[in-house]
């Protein structure tokens, strides 16, 4: 998949549940999202939404908030990737080469199986399931730590490579789990954008709120963390960015900007203003 580019092409990612959708307690800023839209429409800027969300979810999440229409769907937290083709949705199977080999020769039920034996672990709902990604309901008091070392000492020696994502499902005061093979996720996967379309990481904004999203915030792609976010992932997300060098690259969204809260589309365009203020100008935004 080879794209042309121009040299001032920005690549924006973002996060739907709570970052871009004001599916949140918190209030959204009036005109962020229009401001947002205005912005993705540019000729020079591709847009990418990355989601915990299945294809379909992603579908219908832009059709009841009226979302722009993107280049790519990173779905199901980063196990799978399409991109437009007649009026539909097309997968990009280079991507399912390149995670595949992590889970060797299992599927769903194998997997399911070796793992009956971990305490915790309820399996969410088929339809939140996809060919590689697997993804459990856990209580919030959860040992992660042990949880994971458990995964893993029953999953590696019969050849099975995850990436084990907890988050927090505020809304419904639950914790959840995805297992996807080792190579996926969102900050994976932006990466395989980043290098099929030949743009750096300097080209590139992500913009987030959960703990699923923690790896990108985290990584030297420059990221924002949306006022709306959580102050635990906060300071999560800033002690580890700190640790591993790419403080840099986060910046937390906290509103101000044109009379704006910073909270969802807000926030994005709080990102877009502190890392490329030059787009932060022109028509709508």
């Amino acid at each position: 998949m080879n794209d042309l580019h121009m040299p001032d092409d920005l690549l924006v990612c973002t996060d739907l549940d709570r970052t871009l959708l004001p599916n949140g307690p918190q209030p959204e800023s009036p005109g962020a999202r229009k401001r947002f839209a205005a912005l993705v429409a540019r000729p020079e800027v591709r847009l990418a939404y990355a989601s915990g969300r299945s294809l379909d979810s992603v579908c219908e999440a832009m059709r009841i908030y009226a979302l722009p229409r993107p280049d790519f769907i990173i779905a199901d937290v980063g196990a799978s990737i399409h991109r437009p083709r007649d009026g539909g949705w097309q997968r990009l199977e280079e991507w399912h080469a390149r995670i595949a080999p992590d889970w060797g020769d299992a599927d769903h039920r194998a997997i399911k199986s070796m793992l009956k034996e971990v305490d915790g672990l309820r399996a969410q709902e088929p339809a939140k399931q996809e060919r590689f990604k697997l993804s459990y309901y856990v209580p919030l008091y959860l040992d992660q730590i042990a949880v994971k070392a458990s995964i893993a000492e029953r999953l590696q020696p019969r050849g099975v490579h995850v990436q084990q994502i907890f988050s927090i499902d505020e809304l419904r005061g639950i914790g959840l789990l995805d297992l996807l093979p080792a190579g996926a996720s969102k900050y994976r996967a932006i990466e395989f954008l980043l290098e099929v379309l030949g743009l750096s990481r300097d080209a590139c904004l992500f913009a987030g709120d959960s703990g699923n999203d923690m790896e990108v915030l985290i990584s030297p792609i420059p990221a924002v963390l949306v006022a709306n976010g959580s102050e635990d992932v906060r300071r999560e997300a800033l002690a580890r960015a700190t640790h591993s060098g790419n403080a840099d690259s986060l910046y937390c969204a906290h509103g101000g900007l044109d009379g704006m809260n910073g909270n969802y589309a807000a926030g994005i365009l709080e990102g877009v203003a502190r890392f490329h203020p030059d787009r932060f100008s022109g028509p709508g935004v």
